[in-house]
């Protein structure tokens, strides 16, 4: 487990920052620009210290009122927006600089391994200008990882990225996740690398925490702000059943019910995040037959909130008793008052289009 509380004054920013989070998996800390989540990565890094602070890593303390662990000698790994590798080192150069900064701990992440899980084997005798920008994030991630963090820092690392660089880059994030069990704490303002790579899911605003937890939860919380945007969706994770090789569909079991979902997604027994937005979810007392759509399930309808003056937001959770995934509809006011929906009844959702978050 993962304890951080900072607060204090820095010029006129005033950060009361409090949350706890997994010791696995990826933990982002999102908001809008200025609200304090690179604060907060460099306080865990020890490049700040606040007036008051607490930071405990798997119940070794970090930092409390009466102890402050100075930053090179936090087991911590720190990937910043721009790559910043050593310009007169090749590739493998800055790897090995990587491993040469462990002293006492022990080397339980391989040189072989991060190079395969980050593809770049091809790369070691490159100097690092001839890179590509997504070239050397993988390279400042190998790098970082290969100095045996407890914990991985990553400072909105596809920023500095165009739209070719971000997705060249984003599965080999996903890879990392699943193959290693470090915490990551991840920084972005992106909600689509949110959807793509969080686990958990630490929602900052003017210096403070306004909500933390799994991101399924949260993504769907009327209450928070991600409900408001113009194109809100739900992420669940779900597990392949089988695939119909004739149609080209895989059935995937998810909390609450089982969904189609277009193309071979892997073998069964595989987990899949799947993300499913408000806006391809609507609203029937009935199963329509007459329909090209695949998905009709039972869900409950929890909750409801009013978007403007035209439109509703409709929190759902899959399952005809209500104890499945959390699923959004965005509907029409006109059709709501017109159908009488009432928060507690049980209904049928229609869903457009289930597509993959992670690929």
């Amino acid at each position: 487990m993962i304890e951080a509380r900072f607060s204090g004054q820095q010029g006129s920013f005033r950060l009361d920052a409090d949350f706890t989070a997994p010791s696995q998996g990826v933990t982002a800390l999102f908001g809008p620009s200025g609200c304090g989540k690179t604060t907060v990565l460099r306080c865990v890094a020890g490049l700040i210290r606040f007036e008051h602070g607490k930071l405990v890593i798997d119940g070794e303390v970090w930092q409390s009122e009466n102890r402050f662990v100075p930053v090179h000698r936090r087991a911590l790994g720190y990937v910043f927006q721009e790559a910043s590798l050593f310009p007169h080192l090749s590739v493998r150069g800055n790897l090995e600089f990587g491993q040469r900064r462990v002293t006492a701990r022990a080397h339980t992440i391989g040189f072989d391994d991060v190079v395969d899980l980050l593809g770049i084997d091809r790369l070691f005798d490159r100097p690092t200008a001839h890179l590509s920008g997504g070239e050397r994030q993988r390279v400042a991630i190998g790098r970082a990882l290969l100095s045996q963090p407890r914990l991985l820092l990553m400072d909105e690392p596809l920023s500095a990225l165009d739209r070719t660089g971000r997705e060249e880059i984003l599965p080999y994030l996903e890879r990392l996740n699943s193959a290693l069990s470090i915490p990551v704490l991840y920084v972005s303002h992106d909600i689509g690398e949110i959807e793509r790579l969080a686990d958990t899911l630490v929602i900052m605003e003017h210096g403070t925490v306004r909500a933390a937890g799994p991101i399924a939860e949260l993504l769907a919380d009327p209450s928070l702000p991600m409900v408001r945007m113009p194109e809100p969706a739900a992420v669940l994770d779900g597990r392949v059943q089988d695939f119909d090789s004739e149609y080209g569909i895989a059935k995937v079991d998810v909390p609450g019910g089982t969904l189609l979902v277009a193309g071979n997604i892997g073998p069964p027994g595989t987990v899949r995040r799947l993300r499913i937005a408000a806006s391809d979810v609507s609203l029937s007392r009935e199963v329509v037959t007459d329909t090209t759509i695949l998905n009709a399930v039972p869900v409950l309808i929890d909750s409801v909130e009013p978007l403007g003056d035209t439109q509703m937001t409709v929190l759902l959770k899959l399952g005809a008793d209500g104890r499945g995934a959390p699923l959004l509809s965005r509907v029409s006011r006109l059709s709501w008052n017109r159908l009488c929906f009432q928060p507690g009844e049980s209904v049928v959702a229609q869903i457009k289009a289930v597509v993959l978050a992670k690929a």
